[in-house]
């Protein structure tokens, strides 16, 4: 049971080198290789005994710097130093070195004792095969006319060489590198200055803070002087580096600063002249899964000049989805590409991807951790099961109360949580060996409030004998400092605790899981509800970095990391997505059914997930339980809801356009929930005209749109507002007064279009608060959107402007010059702001104009959506109505062989139509669809039917045998439930008394009737059984009577004559017998026919009629 963790191996790092003195095509080459997992011999051997060539060891030691710093390295370190400082030839491709032995060594023991200072220029390289394949498809692609190419590549994939790679081969001299990530552009940096840099064809250029007075990086003034001193045709091309941030910041890009006007595509100065930036041959977009969505960003890439444009990112799950790349425009390099390469490495040199460490996912259910009851039957007497059942692990660690005071709302449960975590065997933190293998680990959670609470209630007295070994570091900002800041600021601290501490824990709302690396993390324990992939995984994989740590004398590599989640049903359905959303073939639900499970089964070879399974145990899931488990867990809570669940339905909105023939059958029903009668008659009106697409959303045709438009407003022409007029005629050339006047107009403009476009609509369709105020939420963000972006253009012109005068004043050098700058300006400024104030006083009349069809379609969605909702429920709390009666059915005829398909098959249609309130006929029409003559109508309808979920719906018969199973065996005291806490009650005469009133009752019996249970001669009868409760209860008082086991010491001679002669019971109706027989002898598969004292029969009928005694004597042949 306890989980299999084992983050860190032991390894030895030694560099060795080797002679083949029988090759004479190596006389003077030197072998120089690395292992850390084999014995240097053995290595050798691996790569020599093939041939059966004979080798000489000439050297081995510690791969580790002699300094003391206690720090490893790889051959390829040592393999530079050779190549670079010490320029000794290499064999291309290869690890064979033209030196003598003697020097080799002489050379390691520089190169270990640091005596050189290493260099980062003028090293060489060799691309990886799937570096190779992504230059050269979008090499391909940008060749044939393509302007756009995402690589689909996760982290560690090396995308700064390989980009490097492909500028290389396309020749390009113009290249422009924005990132979302400031942290990184060192890497950019150092890459092109260790692999690019020193050839002599490009410069890298960057006025980013990060670079500042960085070796080999050029500002753009330092570039262009460089460039003018060289002679014609020897000039160097250009690798340009900026921060998203630092672009926005330009005021050519929609900042304030005066900067970067040489990346602009174009802007005028004051003389009106336009000037033009830079054609960029290749714009590269690092992490382009982050910010590049908003208005700003847009307008400022809309800015940049490119003929091409690279994708760089590792979840671009929204990109995918949107369909903006085709197959032939993605490049794709996987978490399960990777595995599978390191899996079958069979080169002889050391292979580059053994130090990415495997994920392992364990997946638990916080129920089980926390409270037995919800294990149980829920109550189901007002059931409705309109409750979605997932665990909202949010809501779990919800707060209240602020600062120290706040607590968790569910404080006992969590202290639950934390003491299974840590004590139950089967939990990553339950021993002190996983929690030495866990030991820096990062916590999600889903607020700041959570994280703070958590970290004091892990601090604190209770649970200081586990968490006191622990220091616990919050990585929650405040909101006081900018996302940077505080990623920078929380990954100072957790650096510095890992450090000083053995142990840590993180807890996180989300800093940290993006553009930083902590090796050390070797877990990530996800107790929040991230229902994104591209977050849920980039938080994953932040265990996933290489890490090589020193434990006294010995070196530990991180080989594999663990992922702990406690909402099986959304974790796996992030793993569907994560397999299939980042392959454009079966994203979006695309591709067949097997081609998604093969891509789940080819990311479990590598990434394996253990789940529970039905007694708890921690199993390795396959790729059909991935698929099949967030079933089985919809399945369970129908079982738990006495099948009154809307997981039973699918396609409910196709009821909303369905034949009359659908709502005559539907009628008949009795809701599981009783209706309000007015929302009841709206839903079942057939006249309604609501035009549903092909996956039964409401759409809203055109000409509606326009007729309705016109009936309401009219040919009404809208000026701009009084107000609108008011502010824009004294606009001024005051920044703040341009800031005021765009907001007076955005408020003039929304108070109006409120009064004159949504408040006469309304008055039209007459829509819910919240319905409405959804309208002017929307409408108000479209104004804001259109102002904003009129503000943006007006704010960005009159910065160039700013920066143009301060330009010009500082090269003046009389005053006419000056004064000639200063009239341009003010004239610049003038046109600007007069120009703002046309645009701001256009842009209103087109918004009123573009409104009154917005504010109409959207009413006219927003109303039928509403009727096709009331619609939607009105048909599920009838057809919940029909599923609580399953439960029963199954119960009186159910066995293994009973689905949806044969769910009429099972009885005869009197019976089918008295247990469920519906014929076999119209079941199968829901079920099926077909062709029908409407009662009302007398025409002929078709309806596509398959209004149930077959795999849930035979899911949850399954599950409810088996829980029948389960609870067959009566006699087993530990068992607080029974199979009836599963059947909600019928609205027939169908009602199950519970089981303490029946053993109340029998107790009373018992008191009132002392012995009576120890008497073979008694007798007892139930004239109008309904569960079979109160039998089964004295079955057991007789059975375990100690004078009745006196008489009848055999168990089964006991029981035989208990059924036999004792008990007697009444079933008033065909399936309330079969309920109480099959309960009563359950226990036993041999006693399955002893039911000739079980009949049915309606005792209240005969004892209305005065018959009782004449039927009880006829049903049990009584003399």
């Amino acid at each position: 049971m306890t989980p299999q963790i084992k983050s860190f191996e032991r390894v030895v790092p030694m560099i060795y080198a080797y002679t083949t003195p029988t090759v004479t095509s190596n006389a003077g080459w030197v072998k120089i290789g690395y292992t850390e997992k084999q014995t240097v011999e053995k290595r050798i051997n691996q790569q020599t005994h093939t041939a059966s060539i004979p080798y000489e060891l000439e050297w081995q030691d510690n791969a580790l710097f002699k300094d003391g710093s206690g720090k490893s390295f790889t051959d390829h370190d040592f393999h530079q130093y050779l190549e670079v400082q010490k320029g000794i030839e290499r064999r291309p491709k290869t690890e064979w070195f033209q030196i003598d032995v003697a020097k080799s060594l002489e050379y390691f023991m520089q190169f270990a004792l640091c005596k050189d200072k290493p260099t980062q220029q003028g090293s060489t390289y060799e691309l990886r095969q799937e570096q190779q394949d992504a230059v050269a498809k979008t090499k391909a692609y940008f060749e044939k006319g393509g302007t756009e190419f995402l690589w689909n590549a996760k982290p560690r994939f090396g995308k700064t060489l390989t980009c490097y790679d492909l500028i290389r081969q396309m020749g390009f001299q113009k290249v422009l590198i924005v990132t979302n990530r400031p942290a990184i552009a060192n890497s950019w940096a150092e890459d092109f200055n260790k692999f690019i840099g020193w050839r002599g064809k490009l410069r890298f250029v960057s006025d980013t803070d990060a670079l500042k007075g960085k070796k080999g990086v050029y500002t753009r003034e330092a570039y262009l002087d460089a460039e003018s001193r060289l002679p014609e045709g020897k000039s160097h091309g250009m690798v340009a580096f900026e921060s998203l941030q630092g672009l926005k910041g330009s005021v050519y890009f929609g900042g304030n600063y005066q900067k970067l006007e040489w990346m602009a595509k174009s802007y005028n100065d004051l003389k009106g002249i336009t000037h033009h930036g830079i054609d960029f041959d290749l714009l590269v977009i690092d992490e382009a899964q982050e910010g590049i969505d908003t208005i700003r960003t847009e307008h400022a890439f809309e800015n940049i000049s490119r003929k091409h444009t690279l994708y760089l990112s590792g979840t671009p799950f929204k990109a995918l989805a949107s369909g903006q790349f085709s197959e032939n425009q993605i490049y794709n390099w996987s978490y399960a590409d990777e595995q599978e390469r390191k899996a079958s490495w069979q080169s002889d040199d050391y292979n580059p991807y053994e130090v990415l460490p495997q994920l392992s996912m364990y997946t638990y259910q916080i129920s089980g951790m926390i409270q037995e009851k919800l294990e149980r039957g829920v109550d189901l007497e007002n059931e409705d099961g309109a409750v979605d059942y997932a665990f909202d692990l949010n809501e779990f660690f919800l707060t209240k109360g602020t600062g120290e005071s706040a607590h968790f709302v569910h404080e006992e449960e969590v202290k639950k949580f934390l003491r299974s975590l840590t004590s139950n065997e089967k939990y990553p933190f339950s021993t002190p060996t996983l929690r030495k293998e866990l030991a820096h680990t990062l916590w999600m959670l889903n607020r700041v409030d959570s994280c703070k609470t958590l970290a004091r209630m892990m601090k604190s007295d209770e649970f200081k004998d586990i968490f006191g070994e622990y220091e616990i570091i919050v990585a929650a900002g405040d909101g006081k400092l900018s996302e940077d800041e505080e990623t920078e600021k929380a990954f100072d601290r957790v650096k510095k605790a890992i450090a000083e501490h053995e142990k840590t824990i993180t807890l996180s709302v989300g800093q940290l899981t993006v553009g930083v690396t902590i090796p050390e993390w070797s877990g990530v324990l996800m107790l929040c509800n991230l229902k994104s992939p591209s977050s849920y995984m980039q938080a994953a994989f932040r265990a996933q970095n290489p890490c090589m740590i020193r434990v006294g004398s010995e070196q530990f590599r991180k080989e594999r990391a663990y992922i702990f989640d406690f909402d099986p049903a959304r974790t796996l359905i992030i793993f569907d997505e994560f397999a299939n959303n980042l392959l454009s073939s079966t994203t979006n639900g695309g591709g067949t059914a097997e081609e998604r499970k093969e891509n789940i089964q080819k990311l479990l070879n590598f990434f394996p997930v253990l789940g529970e399974d039905a007694e708890g145990k921690m199993v390795e899931l396959d790729a059909a339980a991935v698929l099949t488990i967030p079933r089985r867990l919809k399945s369970l809570e129908v079982v738990r809801r006495g099948f009154m669940s809307n997981f039973l339905f699918q396609n409910i909105s196709n009821v909303f356009g369905a034949p009359g023939t659908v709502r005559e059958i539907l009628e008949k029903l009795t809701p599981a929930k009783e209706e309000n009668p007015n929302k009841e008659k709206a839903a079942l009106d057939p006249d309604e005209d609501i035009s549903l697409d092909d996956t039964g959303n409401v759409v809203v045709p055109e000409e509606i749109v326009i007729g309705k438009s016109n009936e309401l407003f009219g040919n009404k022409i809208y000026a701009a507002p009084e107000a609108v007029e008011e502010a824009t005629s004294g606009l001024s050339k005051d920044p703040f007064h341009i800031d005021n006047t765009f907001h007076k107009v955005q408020d003039a403009v929304q108070k109006q279009i409120k009064k004159e476009v949504i408040d006469v609509a309304n008055e039209n369709y007459q829509l819910k608060s919240r319905a409405a105020k959804q309208v002017e939420k929307a409408v108000n963000e479209h104004i804001s959107r259109e102002i904003e972006r009129i503000k943006t253009d007006t704010h960005q012109k009159i910065a160039v402007a700013n920066a143009e005068f301060e330009k010009r004043k500082a090269e003046s050098t009389t005053s006419e010059e000056m004064e000639s700058a200063s009239v341009d300006y003010h004239n610049t400024l003038d046109e600007l702001v007069a120009s703002a104030g046309e645009s701001l006083k256009s842009a209103t009349e087109t918004i009123f104009k573009e409104n009154q069809k917005n504010v109409v379609e959207q009413m006219e969605k927003l109303k039928a959506e509403e009727k096709k909702s009331d619609s939607e429920d009105w048909s599920r709390a009838r057809l919940r109505g029909f599923c609580r009666s399953i439960p029963s059915f199954v119960m009186a005829y159910g066995d293994e062989n009973l689905t949806l398909a044969n769910f009429d098959d099972y009885t005869e249609d009197d019976v089918f139509k008295e247990v469920t309130g519906m014929s076999e006929e119209d079941f199968r029409y829901l079920r099926d669809g077909g062709d029908r003559i409407s009662e009302n109508t007398g025409k002929l309808e078709h309806f596509e039917g398959n209004l149930f979920n077959e795999v849930v719906f035979n899911d949850s018969i399954k599950e409810f045998l088996k829980k029948k199973k389960e609870l067959a065996n009566y006699f087993d005291e530990s068992k607080d439930e029974d199979i009836f806490d599963y059947i909600p009650p019928q609205k027939t005469n169908q009602i199950f008394t519970p089981k303490k009133v029946v053993k109340d009752m029998v107790d009373l019996l018992e008191k009132e009737n002392p012995g009576c249970f120890d008497d073979p001669n008694k007798t007892f009868a139930d004239l109008y059984m309904k569960s079979g409760l109160f039998i089964t209860e004295i079955v057991k008082r007789l059975f375990r009577s100690p004078k009745m086991k006196q008489l009848y010491p055999d168990d089964k001679a006991r029981i035989e004559h208990i059924l036999r002669k004792q008990v007697y019971g009444m079933a008033p109706t065909r399936i309330i017998y079969l309920i109480a027989t099959n309960y009563i002898l359950g226990f036993d598969e041999t006693l399955k026919l002893e039911t000739k004292n079980f009949v049915q029969a309606d005792a209240a009928e005969a004892s209305k009629d005065g018959t009782l005694e004449e039927l009880c004597r006829e049903s049990f042949n009584l003399k």
